[in-house]
């Protein structure tokens, strides 16, 4: 397993990258923006990090920014930890099988989401291309939320 990101959500994007990009230092790494979903992605770096960030994807800071109106009560502009993972199957099944609600299963072979027992939630990405849809991920339906 290796750490990626961290993932908030901002209500200001401007603001939010004034305050990580020209006060504390951060790098712009990479921005997607998605009109279907409606909300655009900015990761950052530590300047220590940055030929890292670039090389690997990692470690880095992701901004999200949702184009709608939106509050984040009760912590949720706090997104999740998201972490890479050689067999996202296995772990799924590990996980479940000690007793772990899959909020989000991989079915995609690529992204799956847990919580931790404070309800911080995790993201899990398969490492390199997507496994094969497989079951019983493929068919499995969302649990709570992520």
């Amino acid at each position: 397993m290796r750490y990626l990101h961290t993932m908030i959500r901002v209500s200001n994007l401007e603001q939010t990258l004034h305050f990580f990009c020209d006060l504390l230092g951060m790098i712009e790494v990479d921005r997607k923006s998605s009109d279907k979903g409606r909300f655009t992605l900015v990761f950052l770096a530590a300047p220590q990090d940055e030929a890292l960030a670039r090389e690997s994807r990692a470690p880095m800071l992701e901004l999200t920014y949702n184009w709608d109106p939106e509050e984040y009560p009760g912590g949720r502009n706090f997104g999740h930890l998201a972490y890479g993972v050689d067999d996202i199957y296995a772990l799924c099944g590990l996980l479940k099988a000690s007793g772990i609600t899959i909020n989000r299963p991989p079915r995609d072979g690529r992204m799956a989401f847990i919580r931790t027992p404070d309800n911080i939630s995790i993201e899990l990405l398969q490492n390199g291309e997507p496994l094969a849809p497989a079951e019983p991920w493929a068919s499995m339906e969302n649990t709570g939320t992520w």
